[in-house]
């Protein structure tokens, strides 16, 4: 017999509340090996992640990777990790903040919360708060612009575990992408455009994109077409020609074969080939975390360097950049469309979000 979670205490002609979940991948809670460790079982453990036979995954995982990768992958974390915690963290915070500030000012009356789709703080746990704050709609909001069954699969996956504890569900609605989101490709290209005025032109752009199997490609899975739509409209928007930018990708994962090229071959390969300068912007992570400030800006840059390159500059991601909560509040209003949701501007929420905002970046 399905054993359903308490529920909340419900009053009849209780007025229907909206809210977002904004959804990232996660992180460890410190960069201690104890802690890694735990955050990479529980992620290495879903089967969306890695399709191989359970029974011989399960060996590999707990025989393999778990005794030895997590040492070496806190002392990754703890290369980038701040006095305030995970940059991911911070950063998914922050966006959710500025998200509630811009939907307040523009009328409405919209719960912002951040959750995490492995570590914490959890999906499960963030949809509890919600009903219990009397919320009878979510719209399940994704960090990721392109989807995946790996990521964004995952995320819904989680959401709908949940789903199935609850006697009284809320109203459901799913972001599946905003690859080509045109909000979301100006403030790219914003962010190329502002680097460039500032630190001049490389003779390369390198936008890399995290990895997957390329057997998710032949099985269906759209994440590899969804990058290289982004890569043109982002090179679109900024007149590159096909000979003056890279599609790469990158943070592969044992020894089959993933997504290619891959980043940091290709860096060396460019180097090697007389490339003396090069930029590199990774447009499908909207906050800045262990695979781009390590993998790219410590690893890539050194890799670039080593093999014969002599200037390696890393375009920050999105983060709490202005025209990127825009766009998000855009979209997000536009997928709100039809609930209820609207009131008269509320400047105190506005002035506290922006407020709570700032003291995050201020910590930083």
């Amino acid at each position: 017999m399905t054993s359903f979670k308490p529920e909340p205490s419900f009053q009849h002609g209780q007025q229907p509340r909206s809210a977002v979940l904004f959804c990232n991948l996660g992180t460890p809670d410190t960069p201690t090996t104890k802690d890694v460790r735990r955050y990479l079982k529980e992620f290495l453990s879903d089967h969306r992640v890695v399709e191989i036979p359970r029974l011989l995954w399960w060996l590999i995982l707990n025989g393999v990777i778990l005794p030895f990768r997590p040492a070496k992958s806190a002392a990754k974390y703890a290369s980038i990790w701040t006095p305030e915690g995970s940059p991911l963290k911070i950063w998914t915070e922050k966006q959710a903040l500025l998200l509630q500030g811009w939907l307040a000012q523009r009328g409405h009356d919209v719960r912002v919360r951040y959750a995490m789709r492995y570590g914490s703080t959890s999906i499960a746990a963030q949809l509890d708060a919600l009903k219990a704050e009397g919320v009878t709609r979510v719209l399940v909001l994704p960090a990721y612009p392109q989807y995946s069954a790996t990521t964004t699969a995952s995320l819904f996956d989680a959401v709908y575990a949940w789903a199935a504890t609850v006697r009284n569900l809320p109203e459901l609605r799913f972001v599946n992408r905003y690859h080509d989101d045109a909000g979301y490709i100006n403030a790219l290209a914003a962010s190329i455009e502002r680097h460039w005025k500032t630190n001049g032109r490389a003779q390369q752009l390198v936008m890399s994109f995290h990895g997957i199997p390329e057997r998710s490609l032949h099985l269906g899975d759209p994440y590899h077409c969804e990058c290289f739509k982004t890569a043109r409209l982002l090179a679109a928007r900024l007149a590159l020609t096909p000979e003056q930018y890279k599609v790469t990708f990158q943070s592969r994962l044992g020894r089959a074969k993933w997504l290619q090229p891959y980043t940091e071959p290709t860096l060396i390969a460019m180097a090697q080939s007389g490339v003396k300068r090069v930029d590199v912007i990774c447009p499908g992570f909207t906050s800045d975390c262990l695979e781009t400030l390590e993998e790219i800006n410590m690893e890539g840059r050194e890799a670039f360097l080593h093999a014969g390159g002599q200037e390696f500059h890393y375009i920050p991601c999105l983060n709490d950049d202005t025209q990127w909560i825009t766009a998000l509040c855009e979209l997000t209003q536009t997928q709100l469309a039809g609930w209820p949701t609207q009131r008269a501007p509320d400047t105190q929420a506005l002035a506290a979000s922006r407020a709570a905002a700032l003291a995050l970046g201020a910590k930083q």
